[in-house]
């Protein structure tokens, strides 16, 4: 089979597709690669080693586009990179097609293309692409956090996160108790911060009690703690997650109103759309605003500020995907494998997530594939 990695066009998306690793494991599995020039150049992979890795180099987008018939990619599709799809190509990627454009989930569909949503697939009743980027965003979630309380951030609240001696630390409030609120809950426990994890699940606090020996204070998620919480919190952490749709509003712009001034707000679920309502996207370069005295940081791809280490767990992750596709053809592949089926948002022309579906008005299907053994 034949893969394009092209080159990421996301503003400041570092990251890449597929490391040289995974090149070399495609080719020793009989398959071709095309990379285009440059495209791990961010994750500081040159192009000497995926040629090395036995990937064919091609110096344009479109040429990786039109050799490939599985394109892998990291950032959801751009217009300009849906003009580039071939008809019934397949294209793994992070999609969130659910707070996309129509026009992008109509060429899929027009283009017959069968596009694989990482954040959908699943394994044992998780997530295990999306995993890899949730523990990053995670941790990266206190270091920002860490920086803009610093008295010479813009506006921070001039507190050390951990504390020292006499000193109280910083109060974190993470609502959301998946892998980015635990991710993040264990490292802001490291560096000696209060911690707050809020959920409405009640044996996953449990569970969360158990595995941290109590050293998190666990909550129970509804408007009325969410809102105590919000009003205490020194760093406030969005981390809530309903797979393959929009993220609710869970802090809305009252609730802010009422937080410390100078306090953070990073909202980790605005890739898909927030969960606090003053969120709005933000860039890794210019990451911040403040509104109404309150730090805001609302970066949809976190983890490109570390894309090396997320390129190599995005290639950990999804490779066996890669290779099975490759071994067996997609219909056996999918049909093999029922999590990733769940990944599948389009195919043959039909919508077959009913979320997306629903949320678009428009037509949905169950996917449907024949072996072709």
């Amino acid at each position: 089979m034949r893969y394009g990695i092209p080159k990421e066009t996301l503003f400041e998306e570092k990251r890449v597709g597929l490391t040289p690793a995974g090149v070399d494991a495609l080719v020793r599995a009989g398959h071709t690669v095309y990379v285009e020039t440059n495209a791990g150049q961010g994750s500081h992979f040159s192009d000497e080693e995926y040629r090395n890795a036995g990937a064919q180099i091609v110096y344009s987008a479109d040429e990786a586009y039109k050799r490939a018939e599985v394109i892998v990619k990291v950032a959801p599709l751009s217009e300009s990179e849906c003009d580039l799809l071939q008809e019934s190509q397949i294209v793994f990627s992070f999609l969130h097609l659910a707070v996309g454009k129509k026009k992008i989930l109509d060429t899929l569909l027009q283009k017959k293309i069968t596009a694989i949503g990482y954040e959908l697939i699943e394994q044992d009743d998780k997530l295990p692409v999306l995993h890899s980027m949730s523990e990053i965003a995670g941790q990266l979630a206190i270091q920002v956090a860490e920086k803009n309380l610093e008295t010479f951030s813009k506006g921070g609240r001039g507190i050390l996160l951990g504390g020292i001696t006499g000193v109280a630390p910083a109060a974190v409030v993470i609502i959301g108790a998946g892998v980015v609120g635990i991710s993040a809950a264990a490292a802001a426990l490291g560096r000696g911060a209060q911690v707050i994890l809020l959920d409405k699940d009640v044996n996953r606090l449990r569970q969360i009690e158990l595995d941290f020996r109590k050293r998190i204070t666990t909550v129970v998620a509804n408007p009325y703690t969410i809102s105590r919480g919000v009003k205490f919190a020194d760093v406030l952490i969005g981390a809530v997650l309903i797979k393959g749709e929009k993220a609710p509003h869970l802090v809305t712009e009252d609730m802010v109103k009422q937080m410390k001034k100078g306090a953070v707000i990073i909202d980790v679920s605005i890739d898909q759309g927030g969960c606090i309502e003053t969120s709005h996207i933000t860039t890794l370069s210019d990451p911040v605003y403040i509104m109404h005295d309150v730090i805001h940081y609302c970066v949809p791809n976190m983890p490109a500020l570390v894309s090396r280490t997320a390129s190599y767990g995005l290639n950990n992750a999804a490779l066996n995907y890669l290779l099975s596709i490759g071994e067996e053809g997609l219909a056996n592949a999918v049909m093999a494998d029922q999590g990733l089926a769940k990944g599948v948002c389009t195919h043959n022309g039909y919508c077959s997530n009913e979320s997306v579906a629903h949320n678009f008005n428009i037509e949905y299907r169950r996917l449907h594939l024949f072996s072709t053994n």
